[in-house]
């Protein structure tokens, strides 16, 4: 039996996507995910293919709620609407590799990070922690939160 293609969808459960889509957007330099074509919205195109209306929300697709990496390399991201609001920390997280890998000096890498970190919390991210190892350790990272608290890393 022939496998089906395997595609990868990221999904962010949140309270308000149109509020992660755009800092989100920033973040990972990705664009909105185009609906269909001869769609003017994801929603008419779920209507279109006869989602049910209880199925789709009040206003599920009218504006853009999954991203697209524009090189088209990286997960397409979902914001998934979600009643309840987060309680916990992630068990999963992204990982932004902005420094560049331990090839680069760690000071270089150090000023990339940091200048992701202004950059994001511009954005509306916040700073919950820096894990900067010394004691001869090589490694420095930035522990942030995205608008509705979903940690992510920068590395």
């Amino acid at each position: 039996m022939e496998r089906p293609e395997l595609t990868l969808q990221l999904t962010i459960d949140c309270a308000d996507p149109q509020r992660l889509v755009p800092f989100w957007l920033d973040a990972l330099r990705y664009v909105p995910d185009p609906p269909p074509a001869g769609h003017a919205t994801w929603r008419a195109y779920w209507e279109a293919i006869g989602v049910p209306e209880d199925e789709l929300g009040e206003d599920a697709g009218d504006l853009p709620e999954s991203i697209v990496d524009p090189k088209g390399v990286g997960p397409r991201v979902w914001f998934q609407h979600v009643p309840e609001p987060k309680t916990v920390k992630n068990r999963v997280h992204l990982d932004l590799k902005v420094g560049g890998g331990r090839e680069v000096p760690l000071a270089v890498r150090r000023e990339r990070v940091d200048g992701e970190v202004a950059r994001l919390t511009a954005l509306g991210a916040t700073v919950l922690y820096t894990m900067d190892e010394p004691n001869g350790m090589d490694y420095y990272a930035v522990v942030l939160q995205d608008p509705e608290g979903n940690e992510f890393c920068l590395v």
